[in-house]
């Protein structure tokens, strides 16, 4: 759990108020873009002419990758992955922190309601969020900065989760930000791309269009 980039940014998107993510359609968008990410620093996902293709043929054995493996199977670009399966990505990660006891499940209160998701130890997302605020206000150089920590800032401020970045630091430290950002580049340059993009396909998604 402790390296699982979309559990962590699943976390990091939790609102206790809210019953879940402090926005559902974005939170599936930054979870699958977490898991892309995550992949991507194993090594299992490369680019190749602006095509993610897939290395190697051994399944994770988890279920969130090795499903978002499988889409990656037919050879599409970063952004369309993103989008792609994009519930039941999130579906499945909330699964999983309720196996493994951080989340428990409530059903709907009406048939066209969601499920109600709360946090069983409220330190765990108050940490990862100092840990996310730390790399932002930190001194030191973003070289330094583990990727999955610049992923989380990067995600954290392209999904506009005003409880981790507010709105004034996200202006103070715009060219802190930039760097954890193109950090991805390493990664893939693509990869970069889909996560620069994002706020975008926030927008297309609650629109209706991109993907399911």
């Amino acid at each position: 759990m402790n390296d699982d980039l979309a559990c962590l940014m699943y976390l990091l998107a939790h609102d206790d108020a809210a019953q879940g993510p402090y926005n559902r359609s974005r939170t599936q968008l930054l979870v699958r873009a977490a898991a892309l990410i995550d992949l991507a620093s194993r090594g299992r996902l490369v680019e190749d002419a602006d095509t993610v293709t897939v290395s190697g043929t051994e399944p994770i054995g988890d279920p969130v990758l090795d499903g978002v493996l499988r889409d990656a199977a037919g050879g599409h670009g970063w952004k369309h992955l993103v989008r792609r399966h994009r519930k039941r990505t999130l579906t499945q990660v909330e699964d999983r922190l309720a196996r493994a006891g951080l989340l428990t499940v409530k059903a709907p209160r009406t048939p066209f309601g969601t499920r109600r998701l709360t946090v069983t130890d409220h330190a765990v997302p108050a940490a990862l969020r100092a840990r996310v605020i730390a790399v932002l206000h930190a001194d030191g150089p973003v070289r330094d900065i583990p990727v999955a920590d610049a992923a989380l800032l990067a995600l954290a401020v392209a999904g506009s989760i005003r409880s981790v970045v507010p709105r004034q630091d996200q202006k103070a430290f715009r060219a802190r930000i930039d760097a954890c950002t193109r950090r991805l580049a390493a990664l893939a340059p693509g990869l970069e791309k889909a996560v620069r993009a994002l706020p975008t396909t926030m927008i297309a998604a609650q629109g209706g269009m991109g993907g399911s």
